[in-house]
């Protein structure tokens, strides 16, 4: 396939239409309000953990600083997209410009690969703390923590930067109508007038070896941690273990099990309606990072002491 030139002189498109939810329209208005309130909840969620984090001393360790990492990353894939949303839904403004739409593809596709990397480092996190306890102020020194960040940013733009440059460099002709609720790398493709099979095939398979990868790392680090668990003698310490793992069981489920599924539905799932597609891609880059930040502060005490003690210091100081 002969790719062609970056700029627009082989595209007619300057801009996309985001059609929103197709076949509800009827129902954008209502559809909007939900998302509007996730969208909410997660910049106040996310933003308290940040904040909490930043404030709270005892809050300065590994586990914590991968938390906040994973709360950037949602801030920044919810802003990435709600924004653009609530204008199709409630504004009818489904316009964006060619150069808007791959920018956010871009965040989009590295920000998904990111936010893997960092489920994973906290898996390993608890792998070390748990199945070597008196070395992991060691393994895990604020130094190596800042190298597994910025390893784990460099892998999610080595993803997303190839796909959004070969996509964008494919000429689109029209029509430019993205029967989507934002710029996802296999809605716009189908626009294009070349054949994007290549394009196509590099997402998929890219996104199985990697999320494979990872996928299997976490089950390999949580069957020993499970072990370790097993063995501790002392009922309280095994119930902490458990609530601790437990939780980032939770997010990893949340974030590992819709991915999977959209991508694979709107690979391979002709048979699927394609409002229900859409709308579960929609759903698995809004409910994950609202639902972060909630489970992390129910289920880890740590959290929830920092946060009212930050709260009854507010509460003082007024």
């Amino acid at each position: 396939m002969a790719l062609a030139p970056s700029n627009h002189t082989n595209s007619s498109v300057s801009y996309f239409i985001l059609m929103g939810i197709p076949e509800m329209e009827a129902t954008h208005v209502w559809i909007g309000i939900p998302f509007c309130s996730m969208y909410i909840v997660s910049l106040l969620g996310n933003g308290i953990i940040l904040l909490t984090v930043s404030l709270d001393h005892t809050l300065h360790e590994p586990m914590y600083y991968f938390l906040c990492m994973l709360a950037g990353i949602d801030l920044v894939m919810t802003t990435s997209v709600v924004p653009q949303m609530l204008s199709i839904f409630w504004l009818n403004s489904a316009e964006i410009a060619f150069d808007a739409c791959f920018t956010q593809m871009f965040f989009i596709h590295t920000v998904t690969y990111v936010e893997s990397g960092v489920l994973l480092a906290m898996a390993l996190d608890r792998y070390v703390a748990i199945c070597h306890p008196l070395r992991y102020q060691a393994i895990l020194t604020r130094q190596k923590v800042t190298l597994i960040g910025l390893a784990i940013l460099l892998r999610g733009v080595l993803f997303g930067t190839p796909i959004t440059w070969m996509g964008k460099r494919l000429p689109y002709c029209g029509p430019n109508v993205v029967a989507h609720s934002y710029c996802g790398i296999m809605a716009v493709l189908k626009l294009a007038c070349a054949d994007p099979q290549i394009i196509s095939e590099y997402c998929v398979v890219w996104f199985t070896l990697t999320i494979g990868t990872d996928t299997a790392f976490i089950s390999v680090s949580y069957a020993k941690i499970l072990r370790a668990i097993l063995r501790l003698a002392e009922k309280e310490a095994r119930l902490k273990a458990f609530s601790t793992c437990g939780s980032h069981l939770c997010v990893m489920l949340l974030y590992y099990v819709p991915e999977m599924v959209s991508l694979y539905l709107q690979r391979f799932g002709n048979g699927a309606s394609r409002w229900a597609r859409i709308l579960l891609a929609d759903l698995y880059l809004i409910l994950p990072p609202m639902l972060n930040p909630v489970i992390y502060s129910m289920r880890t005490k740590q959290v929830q002491d920092a946060i009212l003690k930050i709260f009854w210091v507010c509460l003082d100081s007024n």
